[in-house]
């Protein structure tokens, strides 16, 4: 399954990572970061269904994406088609990511999203030092202990907005345990990478009000973010169908066709 490939590949990543900056040298260096943006906030506008726009190099089942792609432009023209916050994908080995799309992706003056496999506190350090506004922590590569504990470190040392993202309903119900401050809900199963809204609009009643829901993988149209409107969702995160838009910024105005209601929620 491609989640363990990924996973065990982590594993190796962070032993390396840890040789070369141990992790009190990387708190230091995460106490002194910039300030952040306030990713929460973005994502929550009355009477839309807000864009977060994924910068995302390849993927395991398409290949790459995007040949010769500059994060700091695409950035820009995210943010000139009114995305309200970035995701950058920094996993190397299978995404081609890296920590300097992520910075690069900061120069559109909008909130960032750190994208990745965290199975270790230590990632959390890593995602405030690369200026990371928020990161991504996926419920079914946790257990319980550890969901709780990363919610509560990057809300409580690093200030950062943590997004718990969920495919079912017992990893949405650890999930709340943990005290996830968003709820993102993955309409693409890990482990098939078959995608459906039907996620969104079977798990999204069940997150109760005052937490944030971000639909995940799958938004092509606006007629999906029609749907998610109705289903009241706060966020849409957007990866590919803006990636592979040979023009992304009036890809973006197209799905907000469907995000917006004149007479609000």
């Amino acid at each position: 399954m491609i989640l363990d490939e990924i996973v065990a590949c982590k594993r190796r990543e962070l032993k390396r990572a840890r040789e070369e900056r141990p992790a009190a040298e990387l708190r230091t260096m995460a106490r002194s970061a910039a300030p952040l943006r306030d990713f929460t906030a973005a994502i929550r506008r009355e009477g839309e269904v807000a864009i977060v726009a994924e910068i995302k190099r390849a993927s395991p089942a398409r290949g790459v994406l995007r040949e010769n792609l500059d994060p700091a432009e695409l950035a820009g023209k995210y943010a000139e088609g009114g995305a309200r916050a970035i995701s950058v994908l920094t996993d190397r080995e299978f995404f081609h990511g890296s920590a300097e799309d992520l910075r690069a992706a900061r120069t559109a003056g909008l909130p960032v999203l750190r994208k990745d496999f965290v199975i270790d506190e230590y990632q959390l350090w890593e995602a405030r030092v690369m200026l990371a506004d928020a990161a991504i922590l996926i419920a079914r590569i946790l257990d319980s202990n550890q969901l709780a504990e990363y919610v509560a470190l990057a809300k409580e040392e690093l200030k950062l907005a943590v997004l718990v993202e969920v495919h079912a309903e017992k990893e949405l119900e650890r999930a709340l345990d943990a005290g996830a401050p968003i709820v993102g809900i993955n309409n693409r199963d890990l482990a098939t990478f078959r995608v459906s809204m039907e996620t969104t609009a079977r798990l999204r009643p069940l997150v109760p009000a005052g937490v944030p829901v971000v639909s995940e993988s799958g938004i092509a149209a606006a007629k999906d973010m029609e749907l998610l409107r109705h289903l009241k969702v706060d966020a849409a995160l957007v990866g590919e169908e803006l990636v592979t838009s040979p023009d992304p910024a009036a890809k973006l105005r197209e799905l907000y066709g469907g995000a917006r209601n004149p007479r609000g929620r």
